[in-house]
């Protein structure tokens, strides 16, 4: 008998909208669409002081997901930390990431955890509390082999790979290639936007940067942007829309992601479905399952240098960054839903 009804449990910081975000929305739709009785759990993560994570772990673990409203519930998908900790005789994870800051991002600039005792306990704690809820998962899955890569290393937990296509990949299309490189994302550390800002104050071309997204790091970004005297050439449009985002995409010359170990990234496949090709870095994770260098984009030491010389490189030989981009979307259109939520729910 098929599963009927299903729980999507994802752990939301309030205010805030992202990758992680879109992506249990459209697991959502998905299993509506296919006849399911799905419903999405949210449940508000804060992540600061420190102290509070484990309090919020401990929240998701008194959740007992069986049954709502006197309907039993057929299974329970987790998504990222600590989603999973709901407690359900038929529990699934189909991993976005764990709490990286204790994980692969500990000892990094992007990470608040340091080398003392408080943080080195609590670090424990919650990997050995990962390694106790997902083990009790029927089936674990990740988003991409970057995430399962990490759970392996660091849980000893074995997870397959399931990608899905971004949210606006049915609208999204090529157009004819404009002056500007397009950076996408939210404004923060991790997602290294200012590599594109001092890319650009090096590369012979093109003329402008165009980033769209939010986030804590913009006041920072203008003032690099100022400092290296190209303030006039980079925009930030903020939040756009799905339609500016659309034409901001189709109006590229191409577009760079270069995220820090990144887990998936809807950038890379957004920009290839636009038929844009893609300049990363070495340590980006995720994109790299999709980007190869000189294939459909350009794979850069993550350095201004380097990634300026791409840059450059799409600047000069237009038809060659549109040949890099066609490619890219012959990559992008092998990633469906298809098989997607048939494995998620066992069938």
């Amino acid at each position: 008998m098929a599963v009927r009804t299903i729980l999507v449990c994802e752990a939301q910081v309030p205010l805030v909208r992202g990758g992680a975000e879109i992506h249990v929305r459209q697991l959502v739709d998905r299993l509506r669409d296919r006849g399911y009785a799905a419903d999405l759990v949210s449940v508000p993560f804060k992540w600061y002081p420190k102290e509070e994570i484990l309090a919020h772990a401990a929240a998701w673990r008194l959740l007992d997901l069986s049954e709502s409203n006197g309907t039993p519930v057929d299974l329970v998908i987790g998504t990222k930390f600590p989603s999973y900790f709901a407690r359900h005789p038929n529990k699934v994870a189909w991993l976005i990431h764990q709490y990286r800051a204790a994980y692969e991002l500990c000892g990094t600039v992007y990470s608040d955890f340091a080398h003392v005792d408080l943080d080195v306990g609590l670090r424990r704690q919650i990997i050995d509390l990962d390694t106790v809820m997902l083990g009790e998962c029927r089936r674990v899955f990740t988003n991409a082999r970057n995430t399962a890569s990490r759970l392996e290393k660091f849980n000893g937990l074995r997870a397959e790979p399931l990608y899905h296509p971004p949210r606006l990949a049915d609208r999204l299309a090529g157009g004819p290639a404009g002056d500007y490189l397009l950076s996408v994302g939210r404004l923060e550390t991790v997602k290294r936007h200012d590599l594109a800002v001092r890319a650009l104050a090096q590369a012979g071309g093109p003329p402008r940067l165009v980033i769209v997204g939010e986030g804590t790091q913009e006041a920072n970004l203008r003032r690099l942007a100022e400092d290296l005297g190209i303030g006039d050439r980079v925009v930030f449009e903020g939040a756009a829309g799905d339609d500016r985002l659309l034409e901001l995409y189709a109006g590229a010359l191409g577009v760079v992601y270069a995220p820090f170990d990144e887990d998936y990234g809807y950038v890379t496949l957004e920009a290839f479905l636009a038929r844009k090709p893609v300049v990363t870095a070495r340590d980006s994770g995720g994109t790299l399952e999709f980007v190869e260098d000189g294939v459909n984009g350009f794979v850069c030491d993550p350095d201004p240098a380097a990634i300026a010389g791409a840059f450059s490189r799409l600047s000069d030989d237009r038809a060659r960054a549109k040949a890099l981009g066609d490619a890219g979307c012959d990559r992008a259109r092998l990633v469906t839903w298809d098989g997607v939520i048939e494995r998620l729910v066992g069938e």
